[in-house]
């Protein structure tokens, strides 16, 4: 991979967390096995935000499945975006649809799931997932079938 050529920004400097959501961060590279169907998969097991109501924090495992199309996602650019929800009031559905949406945006895959197994807090645990396959394609058949017949944790 030739950092300048892709014209990646943060692999290989001093890392810089950011306080608080920040999109901008992400970066992508050119896909060099466009004409193949495979599966990339990123688990962040030390996700954490804040409940908007309360201020408290809230830990989980998000975990990243896609497809790449022509752009992929840099994994040390995701993981600073990850983190950058530490700070970040939102509620445990709309951090995940919120990284779903800004991963489609970046990098428009062939199909995309994002799911997130937070820990429990007041004695019950939220698991939500959310998908996207490009439509009029055979991947936005994938992600309705996929939703449809989704098998919880």
């Amino acid at each position: 991979m030739n950092r300048e050529q892709d014209n990646l920004q943060q692999l290989g400097r001093k890392t810089e967390y950011k306080s608080d959501y920040a999109p901008e961060v992400l970066e992508t590279f050119e896909n060099r096995h466009k004409d193949n169907d495979y599966w990339v998969q990123f688990n962040c097991p030390e996700f954490t935000s804040l409940c908007p109501i309360t201020g408290q924090p809230d830990f989980a495992e998000i975990k990243i499945m896609y497809l790449p199309a022509e752009r992929m996602v840099e994994s040390k650019s995701l993981k600073l975006y990850l983190f950058s929800f530490r700070n970040h009031g939102d509620f445990h559905e709309d951090c995940v649809n919120t990284i779903m949406k800004d991963l489609v945006k970046l990098m428009q895959p062939k199909y995309i799931e994002v799911t997130g197994i937070f820990t429990p807090r007041g004695g019950i645990s939220i698991y939500p997932y959310a998908n996207y396959g490009q439509p009029g394609t055979k991947y936005e058949e994938m992600a309705q079938e996929r939703l449809l017949n989704r098998q919880m944790i």
